[in-house]
């Protein structure tokens, strides 16, 4: 029997079979006192054991070692971890082996029990509300993961590994951070005293094969119709904004969108965390910087935006408008660039408008609210509003065309709504539909050389389904 079937064997009074070989032993989400006390032994002489083996390959393993070399590294660190373990006479079996190795070389290269979540590409999100409370979210639904950290220091040695090369911290003076994993995953991490519940790790994870619009089209997000609309719109340089709320997909929506911009166009991108991937040679990808531990140096998306304007760009996307800077997009929008994408955190179109005048206003700029709407109703040709259904799927629920003002009031039309017919087998079951509205930017699409059916708009020809 080995070390850790001698260890995870049953203690008197548990009920039910130990754990198997294959996953560590876990603490029961419910039960008595008695039978988490009957596990807890277990564990801890696990994490005793890993704890003493990966202490003594760290402080043996040679500093000055490029750990970019990662299979040179994993076969140096293999040869360590076997030398230890026949040197301390640790028996184990070649399953325990191999976990035990994998889990610490996790942690000295990677990001430990995170690296499993990280490579399951099912996984789209990972939130982690202290040390033993994780969940991930698959196919828009949550569900609790499989893995704990050992404790809060555990933890917080993983928030430092992901923010420390970014030249980014994370302490008590500054217990929130943002910053992104080496493969562009959206990274937010909130420490202590700010969160009760000990460090919380948010990961959005970005896709290693950026989504297409025929995926897009096949999960039922869009319709073919609307894509050959909003090609059409991006080619014809519309000034296009995407709303929806946390996790509806905006920034894939809008890495989609961008890749109907021609190639020879210059494209600036400007990213509180790098993102995008879009396609085109000629990209000039920027990125915000906050401040330093004296509070100097800050690079805010505003200054990013007024920077892009001396840039000569034919087209430029912001990742997300929050602040100030919609003053800046808008008036690029303006004077001469038009073309231009961004996203804004907005349950409809209309709530949309409301958030862009806000931000406006955060600007430090007097400006009359009429003056802001004429602003945004002269900068503004196209809202594309993006859900989170009830079945975890997220659809185009809106296309809405910005007409102009009345009066103090921006008038809008929707030139497609999502219609919703039913529920069935946990799914939406509805479609995208064209109101009957033709655009008032038409003109501009056919200027552009595109000529698109009166179908699409459900004028005229009502064969296709409409």
């Amino acid at each position: 029997m080995s070390l850790l079937r001698r260890i995870e064997r049953k203690q008197p009074g548990q009920t039910g079979t130990s754990q198997g070989s294959d996953q560590l032993p876990q603490p029961p989400a419910s039960g008595s006192v008695q039978q988490r006390r009957a596990v807890s032994p277990a564990r801890d002489a696990y994490i005793d054991l890993k704890t003493r083996v990966q202490n003594r390959l760290v402080a043996e393993l040679d500093p000055s070692m490029d750990i970019s070399r990662t299979d040179e590294v994993r076969q140096t660190i293999r040869q360590m971890y076997e030398a230890i373990l026949q040197e301390e006479s640790i028996v184990l079996s070649r399953v325990e082996r191999e976990r035990l190795f994998e889990q610490i070389v996790a942690e000295i290269l990677g990001l430990g029990p995170l690296e499993p979540l990280l490579a399951d590409e099912t996984i789209t999100e990972i939130m982690v509300n202290g040390p033993k409370s994780v969940y991930v979210e698959r196919r828009g639904k949550i569900e609790k993961a499989g893995i704990v950290f050992e404790s809060s220091d555990h933890l917080m040695r993983i928030i430092e590994r992901i923010v420390a090369p970014l030249g980014r911290r994370i302490d008590e003076s500054s217990p929130r951070v943002d910053a992104r994993l080496k493969d562009g995953s959206r990274v937010n991490a909130i420490i202590p005293p700010i969160s009760l519940v000990g460090p919380v790790l948010t990961i959005r994870k970005f896709f290693k094969k950026p989504l297409t619009i025929e995926d897009l089209i096949r999960f039922g997000s869009v319709t073919e119709e609307i894509v050959e609309f909003m090609r059409a719109s991006v080619i014809a340089r519309l000034n296009i904004i995407i709303s929806g709320g946390t996790g509806t997909g905006k920034t894939t929506f809008l890495n989609v969108l961008s890749s109907f911009i021609p190639g020879d166009e210059r494209i600036l991108t400007i990213e509180n965390a790098a993102e995008l991937q879009l396609r085109q040679e000629h990209v000039v990808t920027l990125e915000s910087r906050p401040p330093n531990i004296e509070g100097k140096g800050e690079i805010t998306i505003r200054d990013l935006v007024v920077n892009a304007l001396r840039m000569r760009p034919d087209r430029i996307i912001v990742g997300e408008c929050r602040k100030g800077e919609a003053l800046d997009m808008l008036q690029a929008m303006n004077t001469g660039h038009e073309g231009s994408m961004t996203t804004i955190h907005a349950n409809n179109s209309r709530e949309g408008l409301s958030r862009l005048e806000t931000m406006v206003l955060m600007s430090g700029m007097e400006l009359p609210h009429r003056a802001i709407r004429e602003q945004i109703a002269a900068a503004i040709d196209l809202i594309i509003q993006l859900e989170r259904m009830r079945d975890g799927s997220r659809r185009v629920v809106a296309v809405t065309e910005i007409q102009g003002m009345e009066g103090d009031v921006i008038t809008t039309a929707d030139i497609f709504k999502f219609e919703q017919v039913g529920y069935e087998d946990g799914k939406v079951i509805g479609r995208l539909r064209p109101t009957g509205i033709r655009p008032k930017f038409i003109d501009r699409i056919e200027q552009a050389g595109i000529h698109l059916p009166p179908a699409i708009f459900g004028v005229g020809d009502r064969l296709r389904g409409y």
